[in-house]
């Protein structure tokens, strides 16, 4: 279990140091520090000295899924216009600086979370804080920037989705998988509603989210919390409070009854596919140890070359040349569990998908062991001790969680209760791999196109 010892931070308004807890479980999670500014704004600091070096994120506890009706990619395309400068720096100026000091920056726009980030030399934090505070306030939108940028997207999206069979047919899924949810719309939006974007839309949706305390600051690199927390009060300390941060009001997805599918055929398409898709609980909406559950299911089921679905249809029936399963656990709101194969040459789709299903069947009829489990959970725990030598992962796992409602002790919690999911529990997420549950998808080659 983890342990949180809570300690006064000057001018902070609650602040703890949080560490690893007691047990096998105890090198899997590095030492963080959480305060809150008066503002309202979360910061999280994880001391990291093997490099002189800081990674500096700002999360916003707003994505794609909290887009205004009609005006999907709002979220996606403000985080290209927070690009754009701001009334006191230039447009670009900020990116410029970045790469003149030999940094790197971004940005990503999730369903449930935005988020923007630099890597720099440990000495150029306070700058990163002073511009992306900056930005958090004094954005200067004109209409001269914003249909330009319009474009942009448009063409981003003409790009990686429309000209693109595999992405089509994922969106098609989750739209099919979602008939009420927002997870149903794409991130980037459906193009006929980007093409009504405009200056007054960013401006409204920047107003609402923007704020210190719908804000979370993840500092990860060669830093103590008392050097940040000074420098976050010198910056991003001195932006008002705006009041109580933003409600997400969602509907909630209505409990699926009918099995679906959906095809696409393309004469691009080079490696026909087939997918699908469940619909099952969050680490946030299900019951205590349930998303652990459903990631150990995931991991024996389809986590690599000794996972089941690929001894049994590439080793043993060679009807696949890939496959695999995968299940994201840090939704807002009910997610996804993956199920996908590839077939070998000569192996139709349909053929491929009773070749899923007999697996499927098999796992329902027989279980897993113990010893499924365990090294399950073993490998699990090891590609996160090993993800720690990135600090970017670090910073992302705080800021994920905590823009999505979770705790620095439940991320640092996670390898403790992953070890203890027992074979009863994955027994009990089976349940959630109904059909009825599933949208199934085929990406076939069209022949009479081609």
């Amino acid at each position: 279990m983890a342990r949180s010892q809570l300690s006064p931070h000057s001018g902070a308004a609650q602040a703890s140091s949080v560490e690893a807890g007691e047990g096998r479980s105890a090198h899997a999670g590095p030492r963080v520090d959480h305060f809150r500014l008066e503002n309202g704004m979360d910061v999280v600091v994880i001391p990291d000295h093997r490099a002189p070096v800081v990674t500096h994120m700002v999360w916003y506890r707003n994505g794609s899924a909290d887009d205004p009706r009609g005006k999907s990619g709002i979220a996606h395309f403000l985080e290209h216009l927070m690009f754009k400068g701001t009334h006191a720096h230039k447009q670009g100026e900020f990116s410029h600086l970045v790469a003149e000091l030999g940094g790197q920056e971004n940005a990503f726009t999730s369903y449930d979370f935005t988020a923007y980030f630099q890597r720099v030399a440990r000495e150029h934090l306070g700058t990163m804080m002073e511009f992306e505070a900056d930005r958090m306030t004094g954005l200067n939108l004109t209409d001269e920037v914003v249909a330009p940028e319009r474009d942009v997207v448009m063409e981003e999206r003409r790009m990686r989705t429309e000209a693109d069979p595999a992405a089509q047919l994922d969106e098609a899924l989750n739209a099919a998988l979602y008939t009420h949810h927002a997870y149903g719309v794409p991130i980037i939006g459906w193009g006929h509603e980007i093409e009504t974007l405009d200056r007054q839309d960013a401006l409204d949706y920047y107003r609402r989210f923007y704020t210190p305390e719908n804000a979370i600051l993840v500092v990860a690199g060669d830093v103590e919390a008392p050097e940040v927390e000074m420098l976050a009060r010198q910056t991003y300390g001195k932006i008002p409070a705006r009041g109580e941060a933003p409600l997400r009001r969602r509907p909630r997805e209505p409990e699926p009854r009918a099995e679906r599918i959906v095809k696409l055929a393309d004469p691009k398409v080079e490696q026909p596919q087939f997918e699908r898709i469940y619909l099952v609980p969050s680490a946030h909406t299900g019951e205590k140890g349930e998303a652990e559950a459903l990631d150990i299911l995931a991991h024996h089921l389809g986590g690599g070359q000794t996972s089941l679905l690929f001894r049994r249809l590439v080793l043993e029936r060679k009807l696949a040349v890939s496959a695999g399963a995968y299940y994201y656990s840090d939704a807002l709101d009910d997610s996804r569990f993956y199920v996908y194969a590839l077939p070998a040459e000569g192996v139709s789709l349909e053929e491929l998908e009773r070749g899923v299903d007999e697996v499927l069947a098999e796992l329902q009829r027989d279980g897993v062991s113990r010893e499924d489990v365990e090294r399950a959970a073993t490998r699990l725990v090891a590609d996160a001790v090993y993800a720690q030598d990135s600090q970017a992962s670090l910073a992302r796992w705080f800021g994920s969680a905590l823009a999505n409602g979770g705790t620095v002790q439940e991320v640092l919690g996670w390898s403790a209760r992953i070890e203890a999911v027992a074979v009863e529990d994955v027994a009990k997420a089976l349940k959630w791999l109904n059909k009825r549950r599933a949208v199934s998808g085929f990406l076939l080659k069209d022949q009479a196109a081609a």
